[in-house]
């Protein structure tokens, strides 16, 4: 056995052999495995397939799983570290109750228990049953995605459910619906590879999804170009064909100017236009109601790499678009998805090898988390819940009448906005963490101070659960089965590793006891595991346009994975959606739908001349309340930094490495400046995954779109200085 050094050799004085001795995060089992857990990533919508190394029922390591097709095994330096979370000291291992001027004590089972139900019906009892809210998130699975809904809509018997991704793809997925009307990827990404075009607007590819980079270079080593639209050079954007510096908010600007020049110059698909789309007339119209010359204005981009773009696209004989957050987090998120999608219908690229378009899903389940009916207006299946039909439908699934099933509430944004007026006074939250995650934190901390009553479902001590009154101790990815559905449309199986440690629980048998305890076990009692829960989905979601009902976990393990929709048991699943050139619309075509370019709700004025961008970087994920607590990739990246441009820099007296103050109309942040000639002179960017005095969201607007009600997170106007001394 290797010496150890100096250091720990005097730490161990005394107490008997090094074998024993094991610092926080543990070395001892660090040898053979009892067991490899073929299972996937915790972490982003890739979903990589990873397996786990487990001795002792804990997590010690892992091994690449090179079979299975998206990643081969691959992964980013999230998915290397995502076992090290397993055995950190901060995991919940009991429920907790707040004491004021204690802060949070261990208590039994029965008490949390208890005192959430009490404190839910009594809270009913006196205000009405939407005066409890439930706040939910898309890394659970989709069996927990699904439980939540119908747990929050016949246990807690509310209509004020909603979810995470809100904050995440509800722009994509309102814009997928109106033009498509079904809201998925519409290709695997083995179409990326045949693409002899791949736009990439709004996604910083290498950081956010790092496996999917593979995909682009493979596509580029067959001759393939690519174009970026950022207002960042990002690490991909580096190496593009071409590099668009569009300003925050202008994207839809853009991408109709290019639009403009498809028109002008014949490269529209006129045939696959006519036979196959409606509403052309109008988009085309509106199209050329802005010259090329002022959409440069408003964007920010030269006319000539518009046009050099717009023939890019439009000469090509195959493409692929991909987005992301940076055109869907703003108050047009919506419009700027559908400009997107105008270049790919004008130009007939869908539905056929190498031809399609997807957008990136930012969090670990984001696609099936928001077909299964943990979104206020959602029911299974990517059901909407004012439509009668599949209002009744899901009724009889769930053996209740049509009106006892509640009907749309409010998004999550609004939820604590309700919060915040004293409309709503309790509430239940499970894998969400507001507090970091909303815009306007000083405003989310102001609101929970107001509830009556909080109870989070957590395995760690968030920034939100130190507001709660009980944490109940849930468990973390590898500690339950279920199954996932990547960004592709992709449905992977979720295999558990280990039992929750401690007197932890699964999610799922919380949330079960909690509707035993409220009254309402004749709904839930039938639940004996996951796949139980996943036969009831199938069925909830069968005739839906997300429809599950083929896919069984059998499948999904023999197949490694089934693309949906799949409708019967012999169906061989839809890796690329609408090959027949019909789709699930009321007239089965693709539907154009006319954009005009509007201001966002802040533009940069005098008092607040700079705009602020947030995003990711490659070693965290989301809140980073599970990123944040692992070592190896707090090195990589220990604080937040605000990226500042040169001459920006230059005119505020700031200087690289250097504290500054950054502030906006509801915070500040004083953080160090990362000088760079990366990023447009009139912007800033910062990280958002920490929490505290370093958070981006301390200055971000809770301004909305009014199709998704995402929040603007991607522009807001501030004012920076130096800070001297």
């Amino acid at each position: 056995m290797a010496k150890l050094p100096a250091s720990i050799e005097k730490l161990t004085e005394g107490f008997g052999p090094h074998l024993n001795y094991e610092p926080p995060g543990g070395w001892r089992g660090r040898g053979e495995p009892e067991k490899l857990v073929k299972t996937h990533c915790c972490f982003c919508g890739q979903q990589c397939g990873i397996q786990l190394k487990v001795r002792d029922n804990r997590v010690i390591g892992f091994e690449p799983w090179e079979d299975f097709p998206f990643n081969r095994g691959k992964l980013c330096p999230k998915g290397v570290k995502r076992y090290m979370q397993d055995n950190h000291p901060d995991r919940l291992l009991s429920p907790l109750r707040r004491v004021e001027g204690q802060g949070f004590v261990s208590i039994g089972w029965e008490e949390a228990f208890s005192t959430t139900v009490k404190e839910i019906q009594r809270v009913q009892q006196k205000y009405g049953r939407d005066a409890v809210a439930m706040l939910s998130g898309v890394s659970l699975t989709n069996e927990k995605s699904y439980l939540v809904g119908k747990f929050a809509r016949l246990a807690l018997q509310t209509s004020e459910l909603d979810y995470n991704g809100r904050l995440c793809m509800v722009s994509a997925g309102a814009g997928n619906k109106k033009a498509f009307g079904l809201d998925r990827a519409a290709n695997s990404w083995a179409d990326i590879l045949e693409a002899d075009v791949i736009l990439c607007a709004g996604t910083n590819v290498a950081e956010c999804s790092p496996i999917t980079t593979d995909y682009i270079w493979r596509a580029r080593d067959r001759g393939a170009q690519l174009i970026m639209v950022d207002p960042r050079i990002t690490p991909l954007a580096r190496t593009c064909d071409l590099h668009l510096p569009v300003r925050p908010g202008a994207d839809s600007a853009l991408f109709v100017a290019m639009l403009r020049v498809l028109i002008e110059e014949g490269m529209v698909d006129e045939a696959f236009v006519g036979r196959h789309t409606s509403g052309w007339e109008e988009t085309r119209a509106k199209a050329l109601e802005t010259s090329l010359e002022e959409a440069s204005r408003i964007s920010g981009v030269e006319v000539e790499a518009i046009v050099k773009a717009a023939r890019m696209w439009g000469q090509a004989k195959t493409s692929f678009l991909l987005h992301a957050r940076g055109i869907e987090h703003h108050t047009k998120g919506v419009d700027n998805v559908l400009s997107c999608i105008n270049l790919v219908l004008a130009t007939g690229r869908i539905g056929r090898p190498g031809c399609g378009y997807g957008t990136i899903t930012g969090q670990g389940n984001g696609q099936g988390g928001r077909e299964h009916g943990h979104k206020c207006d959602q029911l299974p299946g990517n059901r909407d819940i004012e439509n009668p039909e599949h209002r009744q439908y899901i009724a009889d699934v769930w053996g209740i009448s049509e009106v006892e099933l509640p009907h749309k509430g409010h998004t999550a944004q609004e939820i604590m906005n309700m919060i915040h007026d004293g409309q709503i006074k309790a509430l239940l939250s499970i894998c969400f963490n507001p507090v970091v995650s909303l815009p306007d934190s000083n405003f989310t901390h102001s609101a929970l101070d107001k509830l009556e009553h909080y109870t989070a479902i957590d395995f760690f001590l968030s920034e939100t659960a130190h507001h709660a009154d009980i944490v109940l101790a849930g468990s973390l990815h590898e500690e339950e089965e279920g199954t996932s559905t990547s960004a592709e449309g992709r449905v992977i199986k979720i295999n558990k590793a280990v039992d929750p440690p401690g007197e932890a629980r699964t999610d799922t048998a919380i949330l079960l006891e909690l509707a035993h305890r409220l009254g309402r076990d004749k709904y839930f009692a039938h639940f004996k595991c996951s796949e139980d829960i996943f036969n009831e989905l199938r069925i909830a979601s069968k005739g839906g346009t997300a429809d599950y009902y083929g896919i069984t976990y059998k499948r999904i393990e023999d197949e490694l994975g089934v693309f949906w929709p799949c409708p019967e048991i012999g169906h061989p699943g839809t890796p690329r959606l609408f090959e027949d050139l019909t789709f699930p619309t009321n007239d089965g075509k693709a539907h154009f739908n006319p954009v005009a370019y509007r201001p966002s709700a802040e533009e940069p004025d005098e008092d607040y001349p700079v705009i602020l961008t947030t995003g990711r970087v490659v070693t965290q994920y989301l809140s980073g309340t599970q990123t944040r607590r692992i070592g190896g990739l707090i090195d990589l990246c220990p604080e937040p930094y605000v990226e500042i441009h040169p001459d920006l820099a230059a005119k505020h007296g700031i200087e690289d490495g250097k504290p500054m103050k950054v502030e906006s109309r509801r915070g500040e942040v004083v953080l160090k400046a990362k000088v760079v000639t990366t990023i447009r002179p009139d912007t800033i960017f910062i990280p958002y995954h920490w929490a505290g005095k370093m958070s981006a969201n301390l200055l971000t607007n809770r301004a909305l779109d009014p199709v998704s009600k995402i929040p603007e997170f991607k522009k807001s106007v501030v004012r920076i200085s130096c800070l001297k001394g």
